[in-house]
């Protein structure tokens, strides 16, 4: 496993994502420990893309979210299903994607600096198990290619720790 993180040097934000993918893929390679995955997983995009705040909540109950290893400022410990944007990806259970978070009904301010938002559902047998959460401190940050790539890093988590 490599300790540092390779990224180009310029590039474009699809350049970055096809960069990093590979690296969680190797960083994730025979570890079973899901919350040493998730920690090194918010710490490779916080440093990839300098996002104000990334992190994960898991499942903790039926219908409430628990925080999880995070990159950022402080965070909310606990987010039930029916409220905000964490709370609609998991009771959803679909990708939310959020240019102005004082826009969206029920949004929880965590932090006063976070702007837009992406949520990622790690859906397994019909059951939400975690929620990959991303915050910017800009307006309209995030769009199909973040849906895309995220996605697809919440479909590695899924692989190597509950399609067994």
């Amino acid at each position: 496993m490599s300790e540092t993180l390779h990224l180009p040097e310029s590039g474009t934000k699809q350049e970055v994502y096809a960069a990093i993918l590979p690296q969680i893929e190797a960083v994730m390679a025979g570890v079973d420990d899901l919350v040493a995955n998730l920690a090194n997983i918010a710490a490779i995009l916080k440093q990839a893309f300098d996002f104000h705040w990334v992190g994960f909540y898991r499942t903790a109950a039926p219908g409430l979210l628990m925080l999880g290893p995070f990159q950022g400022p402080l965070a909310c410990v606990s987010i039930p299903f029916d409220k905000g944007v964490c709370g609609a990806a998991a009771r959803l259970k679909e990708t939310q994607i959020v240019d102005d978070v004082e826009a969206f009904p029920g949004h929880i301010a965590c932090s006063s600096l976070s702007r837009s938002e992406i949520v990622v559902p790690l859906v397994h047998q019909g059951e939400t198990k975690l929620v990959l959460d991303v915050d910017s401190d800009k307006l309209r940050d995030f769009d199909s290619i973040d849906r895309d790539w995220l996605e697809r890093v919440v479909s590695l988590i899924e692989t190597q720790h509950f399609a067994r």
